[in-house]
């Protein structure tokens, strides 16, 4: 949690957004930092993620911050979370997602209360890309209903036909699946 609160500061005191700027100098004796609502605009997703994952699993926000995720309790989204922002740490450092065997292991809902997958992946298909991308949809479905998400990932498939989607962990009827209709 430390690292977790060490590495937000440095992402404020990096900040030249305006907002910040003007925290620090109406509040220049005050050490603490800035309300959540300024602070936490500035947090990367990786922080943010490590922030939720330290709450203790006793107190009611985080099984309510889940629940409105689609996500029912604290059990599953964190694991989704991590997925997501080593994910993200790849793409911000061009690393290759293609045939890739990925580290982190989402939870998944046995009975998610959105629109999810007919054909889950196996536990042993969770290192491809695929099952991420399927959290990633899920989660983009409940912040954003109306997103593209799905066709630009057809269209990025489209654009590059030497890549295998199988190799990406992607079925061959994936697009039909309830959870990429949305």
């Amino acid at each position: 949690m430390i690292k977790t609160l060490s590495s937000i500061d440095q992402e404020i005191e990096r900040s030249k957004e305006v907002f910040i700027k003007e925290h620090k100098k109406k509040h220049k004796d005050d050490l603490r930092l800035p309300p959540s609502w300024k602070s936490l605009e500035l947090t990367s997703f990786g922080s943010l993620s490590k922030l939720y994952g330290n709450l203790k699993h006793t107190i009611k926000a985080k099984d309510l911050i889940a629940f409105e995720y689609g996500t029912v309790n604290h059990t599953y989204l964190p694991s989704w979370l991590q997925s997501i922002a080593q994910i993200r740490n790849y793409c911000a450092h061009h690393s290759r997602l293609w045939n890739k065997n990925l580290p982190g292991t989402p939870k998944l809902l046995s009975k998610p209360p959105l629109p999810w997958l007919n054909n889950v992946p196996k536990e042993n298909e969770f290192k491809d890309l695929y099952v991420h991308l399927c959290c990633m949809k899920y989660l983009l479905n409940v912040v954003q209903p109306e997103n593209n998400f799905t066709a630009c990932l057809n269209r990025l498939l489209n654009k590059f036909p030497t890549v295998d989607p199988k190799a990406l962990g992607l079925k061959p009827d994936w697009y039909n699946e309830p959870l990429w209709l949305q």
